[in-house]
């Protein structure tokens, strides 16, 4: 037979796959996948239950129901000042990973480079080398995730087409700041090029505020905005995204979107605009939550002797090894928390372009987004192992 997508057929089992089978197998607390371990709101799942009765269950308009494109927008202008045409401007995608695809597709040609900060989320190199575009990765410098902008400008070249942006980032919970969102939105205006911004965690931040790039001057037009109802209501198996966009890009992002998937259920969208006019308090509410649990997890695997990485949005805090694998790299390590501990985590080499200069060995990523009893079972097994 002859040889099926050699894209596809190059990306090996995943490391996630790999500690989530270890993690079954060996009855271990998973601090690996990165998903909340409670429901999201009541009254956002009450909502959607009683909107599946209403006889609004066939197909959505293509580009999303008018109520949650209109919660969308002003969620942008209630937030970061943006003013957005909720009926030219926004796309309502099945989940923020089909919001990447979709905006990748609507500006990517063979051939073209994308600019990509490391570590980064896995699913990125794939999805850019499916539309045979060539990653250019700069990678930010531990322990304190600067980002290095002479890299970063030497990245930019003439055949740059978009830069993918991921802030509030996975796994490093870095949130970039003013001056390097700055320094960034200087090179897009000077390259001509676009911005793929992953914002899904937008919400969750920790003392310091999240800003997008489309805010900065000239990026309005060149922007598009990525956001997720999993991560701001924990919600993750919803699967429920959306893209704010300037009205050209969001229409070929429509025509992505129709290709990969044309609608995303009517009932799920219409709880989202509900949950997305929240007040004020809900949202503080989620973030100082989270940033608890962070430091609760943070300040016990402190005790128990690792350093950590500073981690100001997301759901993960990522740990030094040194002073406890005994020589392991973050895979064997890894490994071995699973078997000996039980407690389960991810390798942070694996967020980086295995085809490009090797990443570090020495870190891994917690998931913190766990109850409180589950994150001090977790340290009490760690405690148990370590000695």
């Amino acid at each position: 037979m002859k040889t099926p997508n050699t894209t596809l057929s190059a990306v090996p089992t995943t490391i996630f796959t790999r500690m989530s089978q270890l993690a079954v197998q060996y009855q271990a607390v998973n601090l690996g996948q990165g998903f909340p371990d409670t429901e999201g709101p009541a009254d956002i799942v009450a909502y959607a239950a009683q909107a599946l009765q209403d006889q609004r269950n066939q197909y959505a308009p293509l580009t999303g129901l008018p109520e949650l494109r209109e919660a969308v927008a002003e969620s942008n202008e209630r937030f970061y000042g943006l003013k957005i045409n909720p009926t030219t401007e926004v796309v309502v995608t099945s989940g923020a990973t089909e919001a990447l695809a979709a905006s990748l597709t609507a500006v990517i040609n063979p051939g073209d480079e994308v600019v990509l900060i490391e570590p980064l989320y896995d699913t990125y190199l794939p999805m850019i080398r499916l539309l045979g575009a060539v990653p250019k990765c700069v990678r930010l410098e531990p322990p304190s995730w600067e980002l290095p902008l002479e890299a970063l400008k030497a990245a930019f070249g003439p055949k740059t087409k978009a830069i993918l942006l991921n802030s509030p980032m996975n796994p490093a919970g870095k949130v970039f700041s003013h001056e390097e969102l700055s320094v960034i939105a200087d090179l897009v205006r000077e390259h001509d090029v676009y911005a793929i911004c992953d914002e899904v965690y937008e919400h969750l931040t920790f003392h310091v505020k999240h800003c997008p790039l489309m805010t900065f001057p000239g990026m309005r037009e060149r922007c598009m905005r990525i956001g997720s109802a999993g991560k701001s209501f924990s919600l993750t198996g919803w699967k429920v995204g959306y893209v704010t966009a300037p009205a050209p890009l969001a229409d070929l992002i429509a025509k992505a979107h129709q290709l990969y998937v044309f609608a995303t259920a009517p009932n799920l969208q219409r709880a989202v605009a509900y949950g997305l006019r929240k007040d004020d308090a809900y949202y503080q509410e989620l973030a100082s939550s989270l940033e608890e649990r962070r430091d609760l997890l943070r300040d016990g695997l402190h005790a128990l002797g690792f350093k950590t990485l500073p981690a100001d949005g997301s759901y993960f805090v990522v740990a030094d090894i040194t002073p406890l694998a005994k020589g392991q790299d973050d895979v064997a390590f890894a490994e071995w928390l699973v078997r000996e501990a039980g407690v389960a985590t991810i390798p942070v080499s694996a967020f980086y372009d295995a085809s490009s200069a090797e990443p570090p060995r020495n870190l891994i990523r917690f998931a913190f987004c766990k109850q409180p009893d589950v994150l001090k079972e977790a340290l009490k097994r760690l405690k148990a192992a370590l000695g």
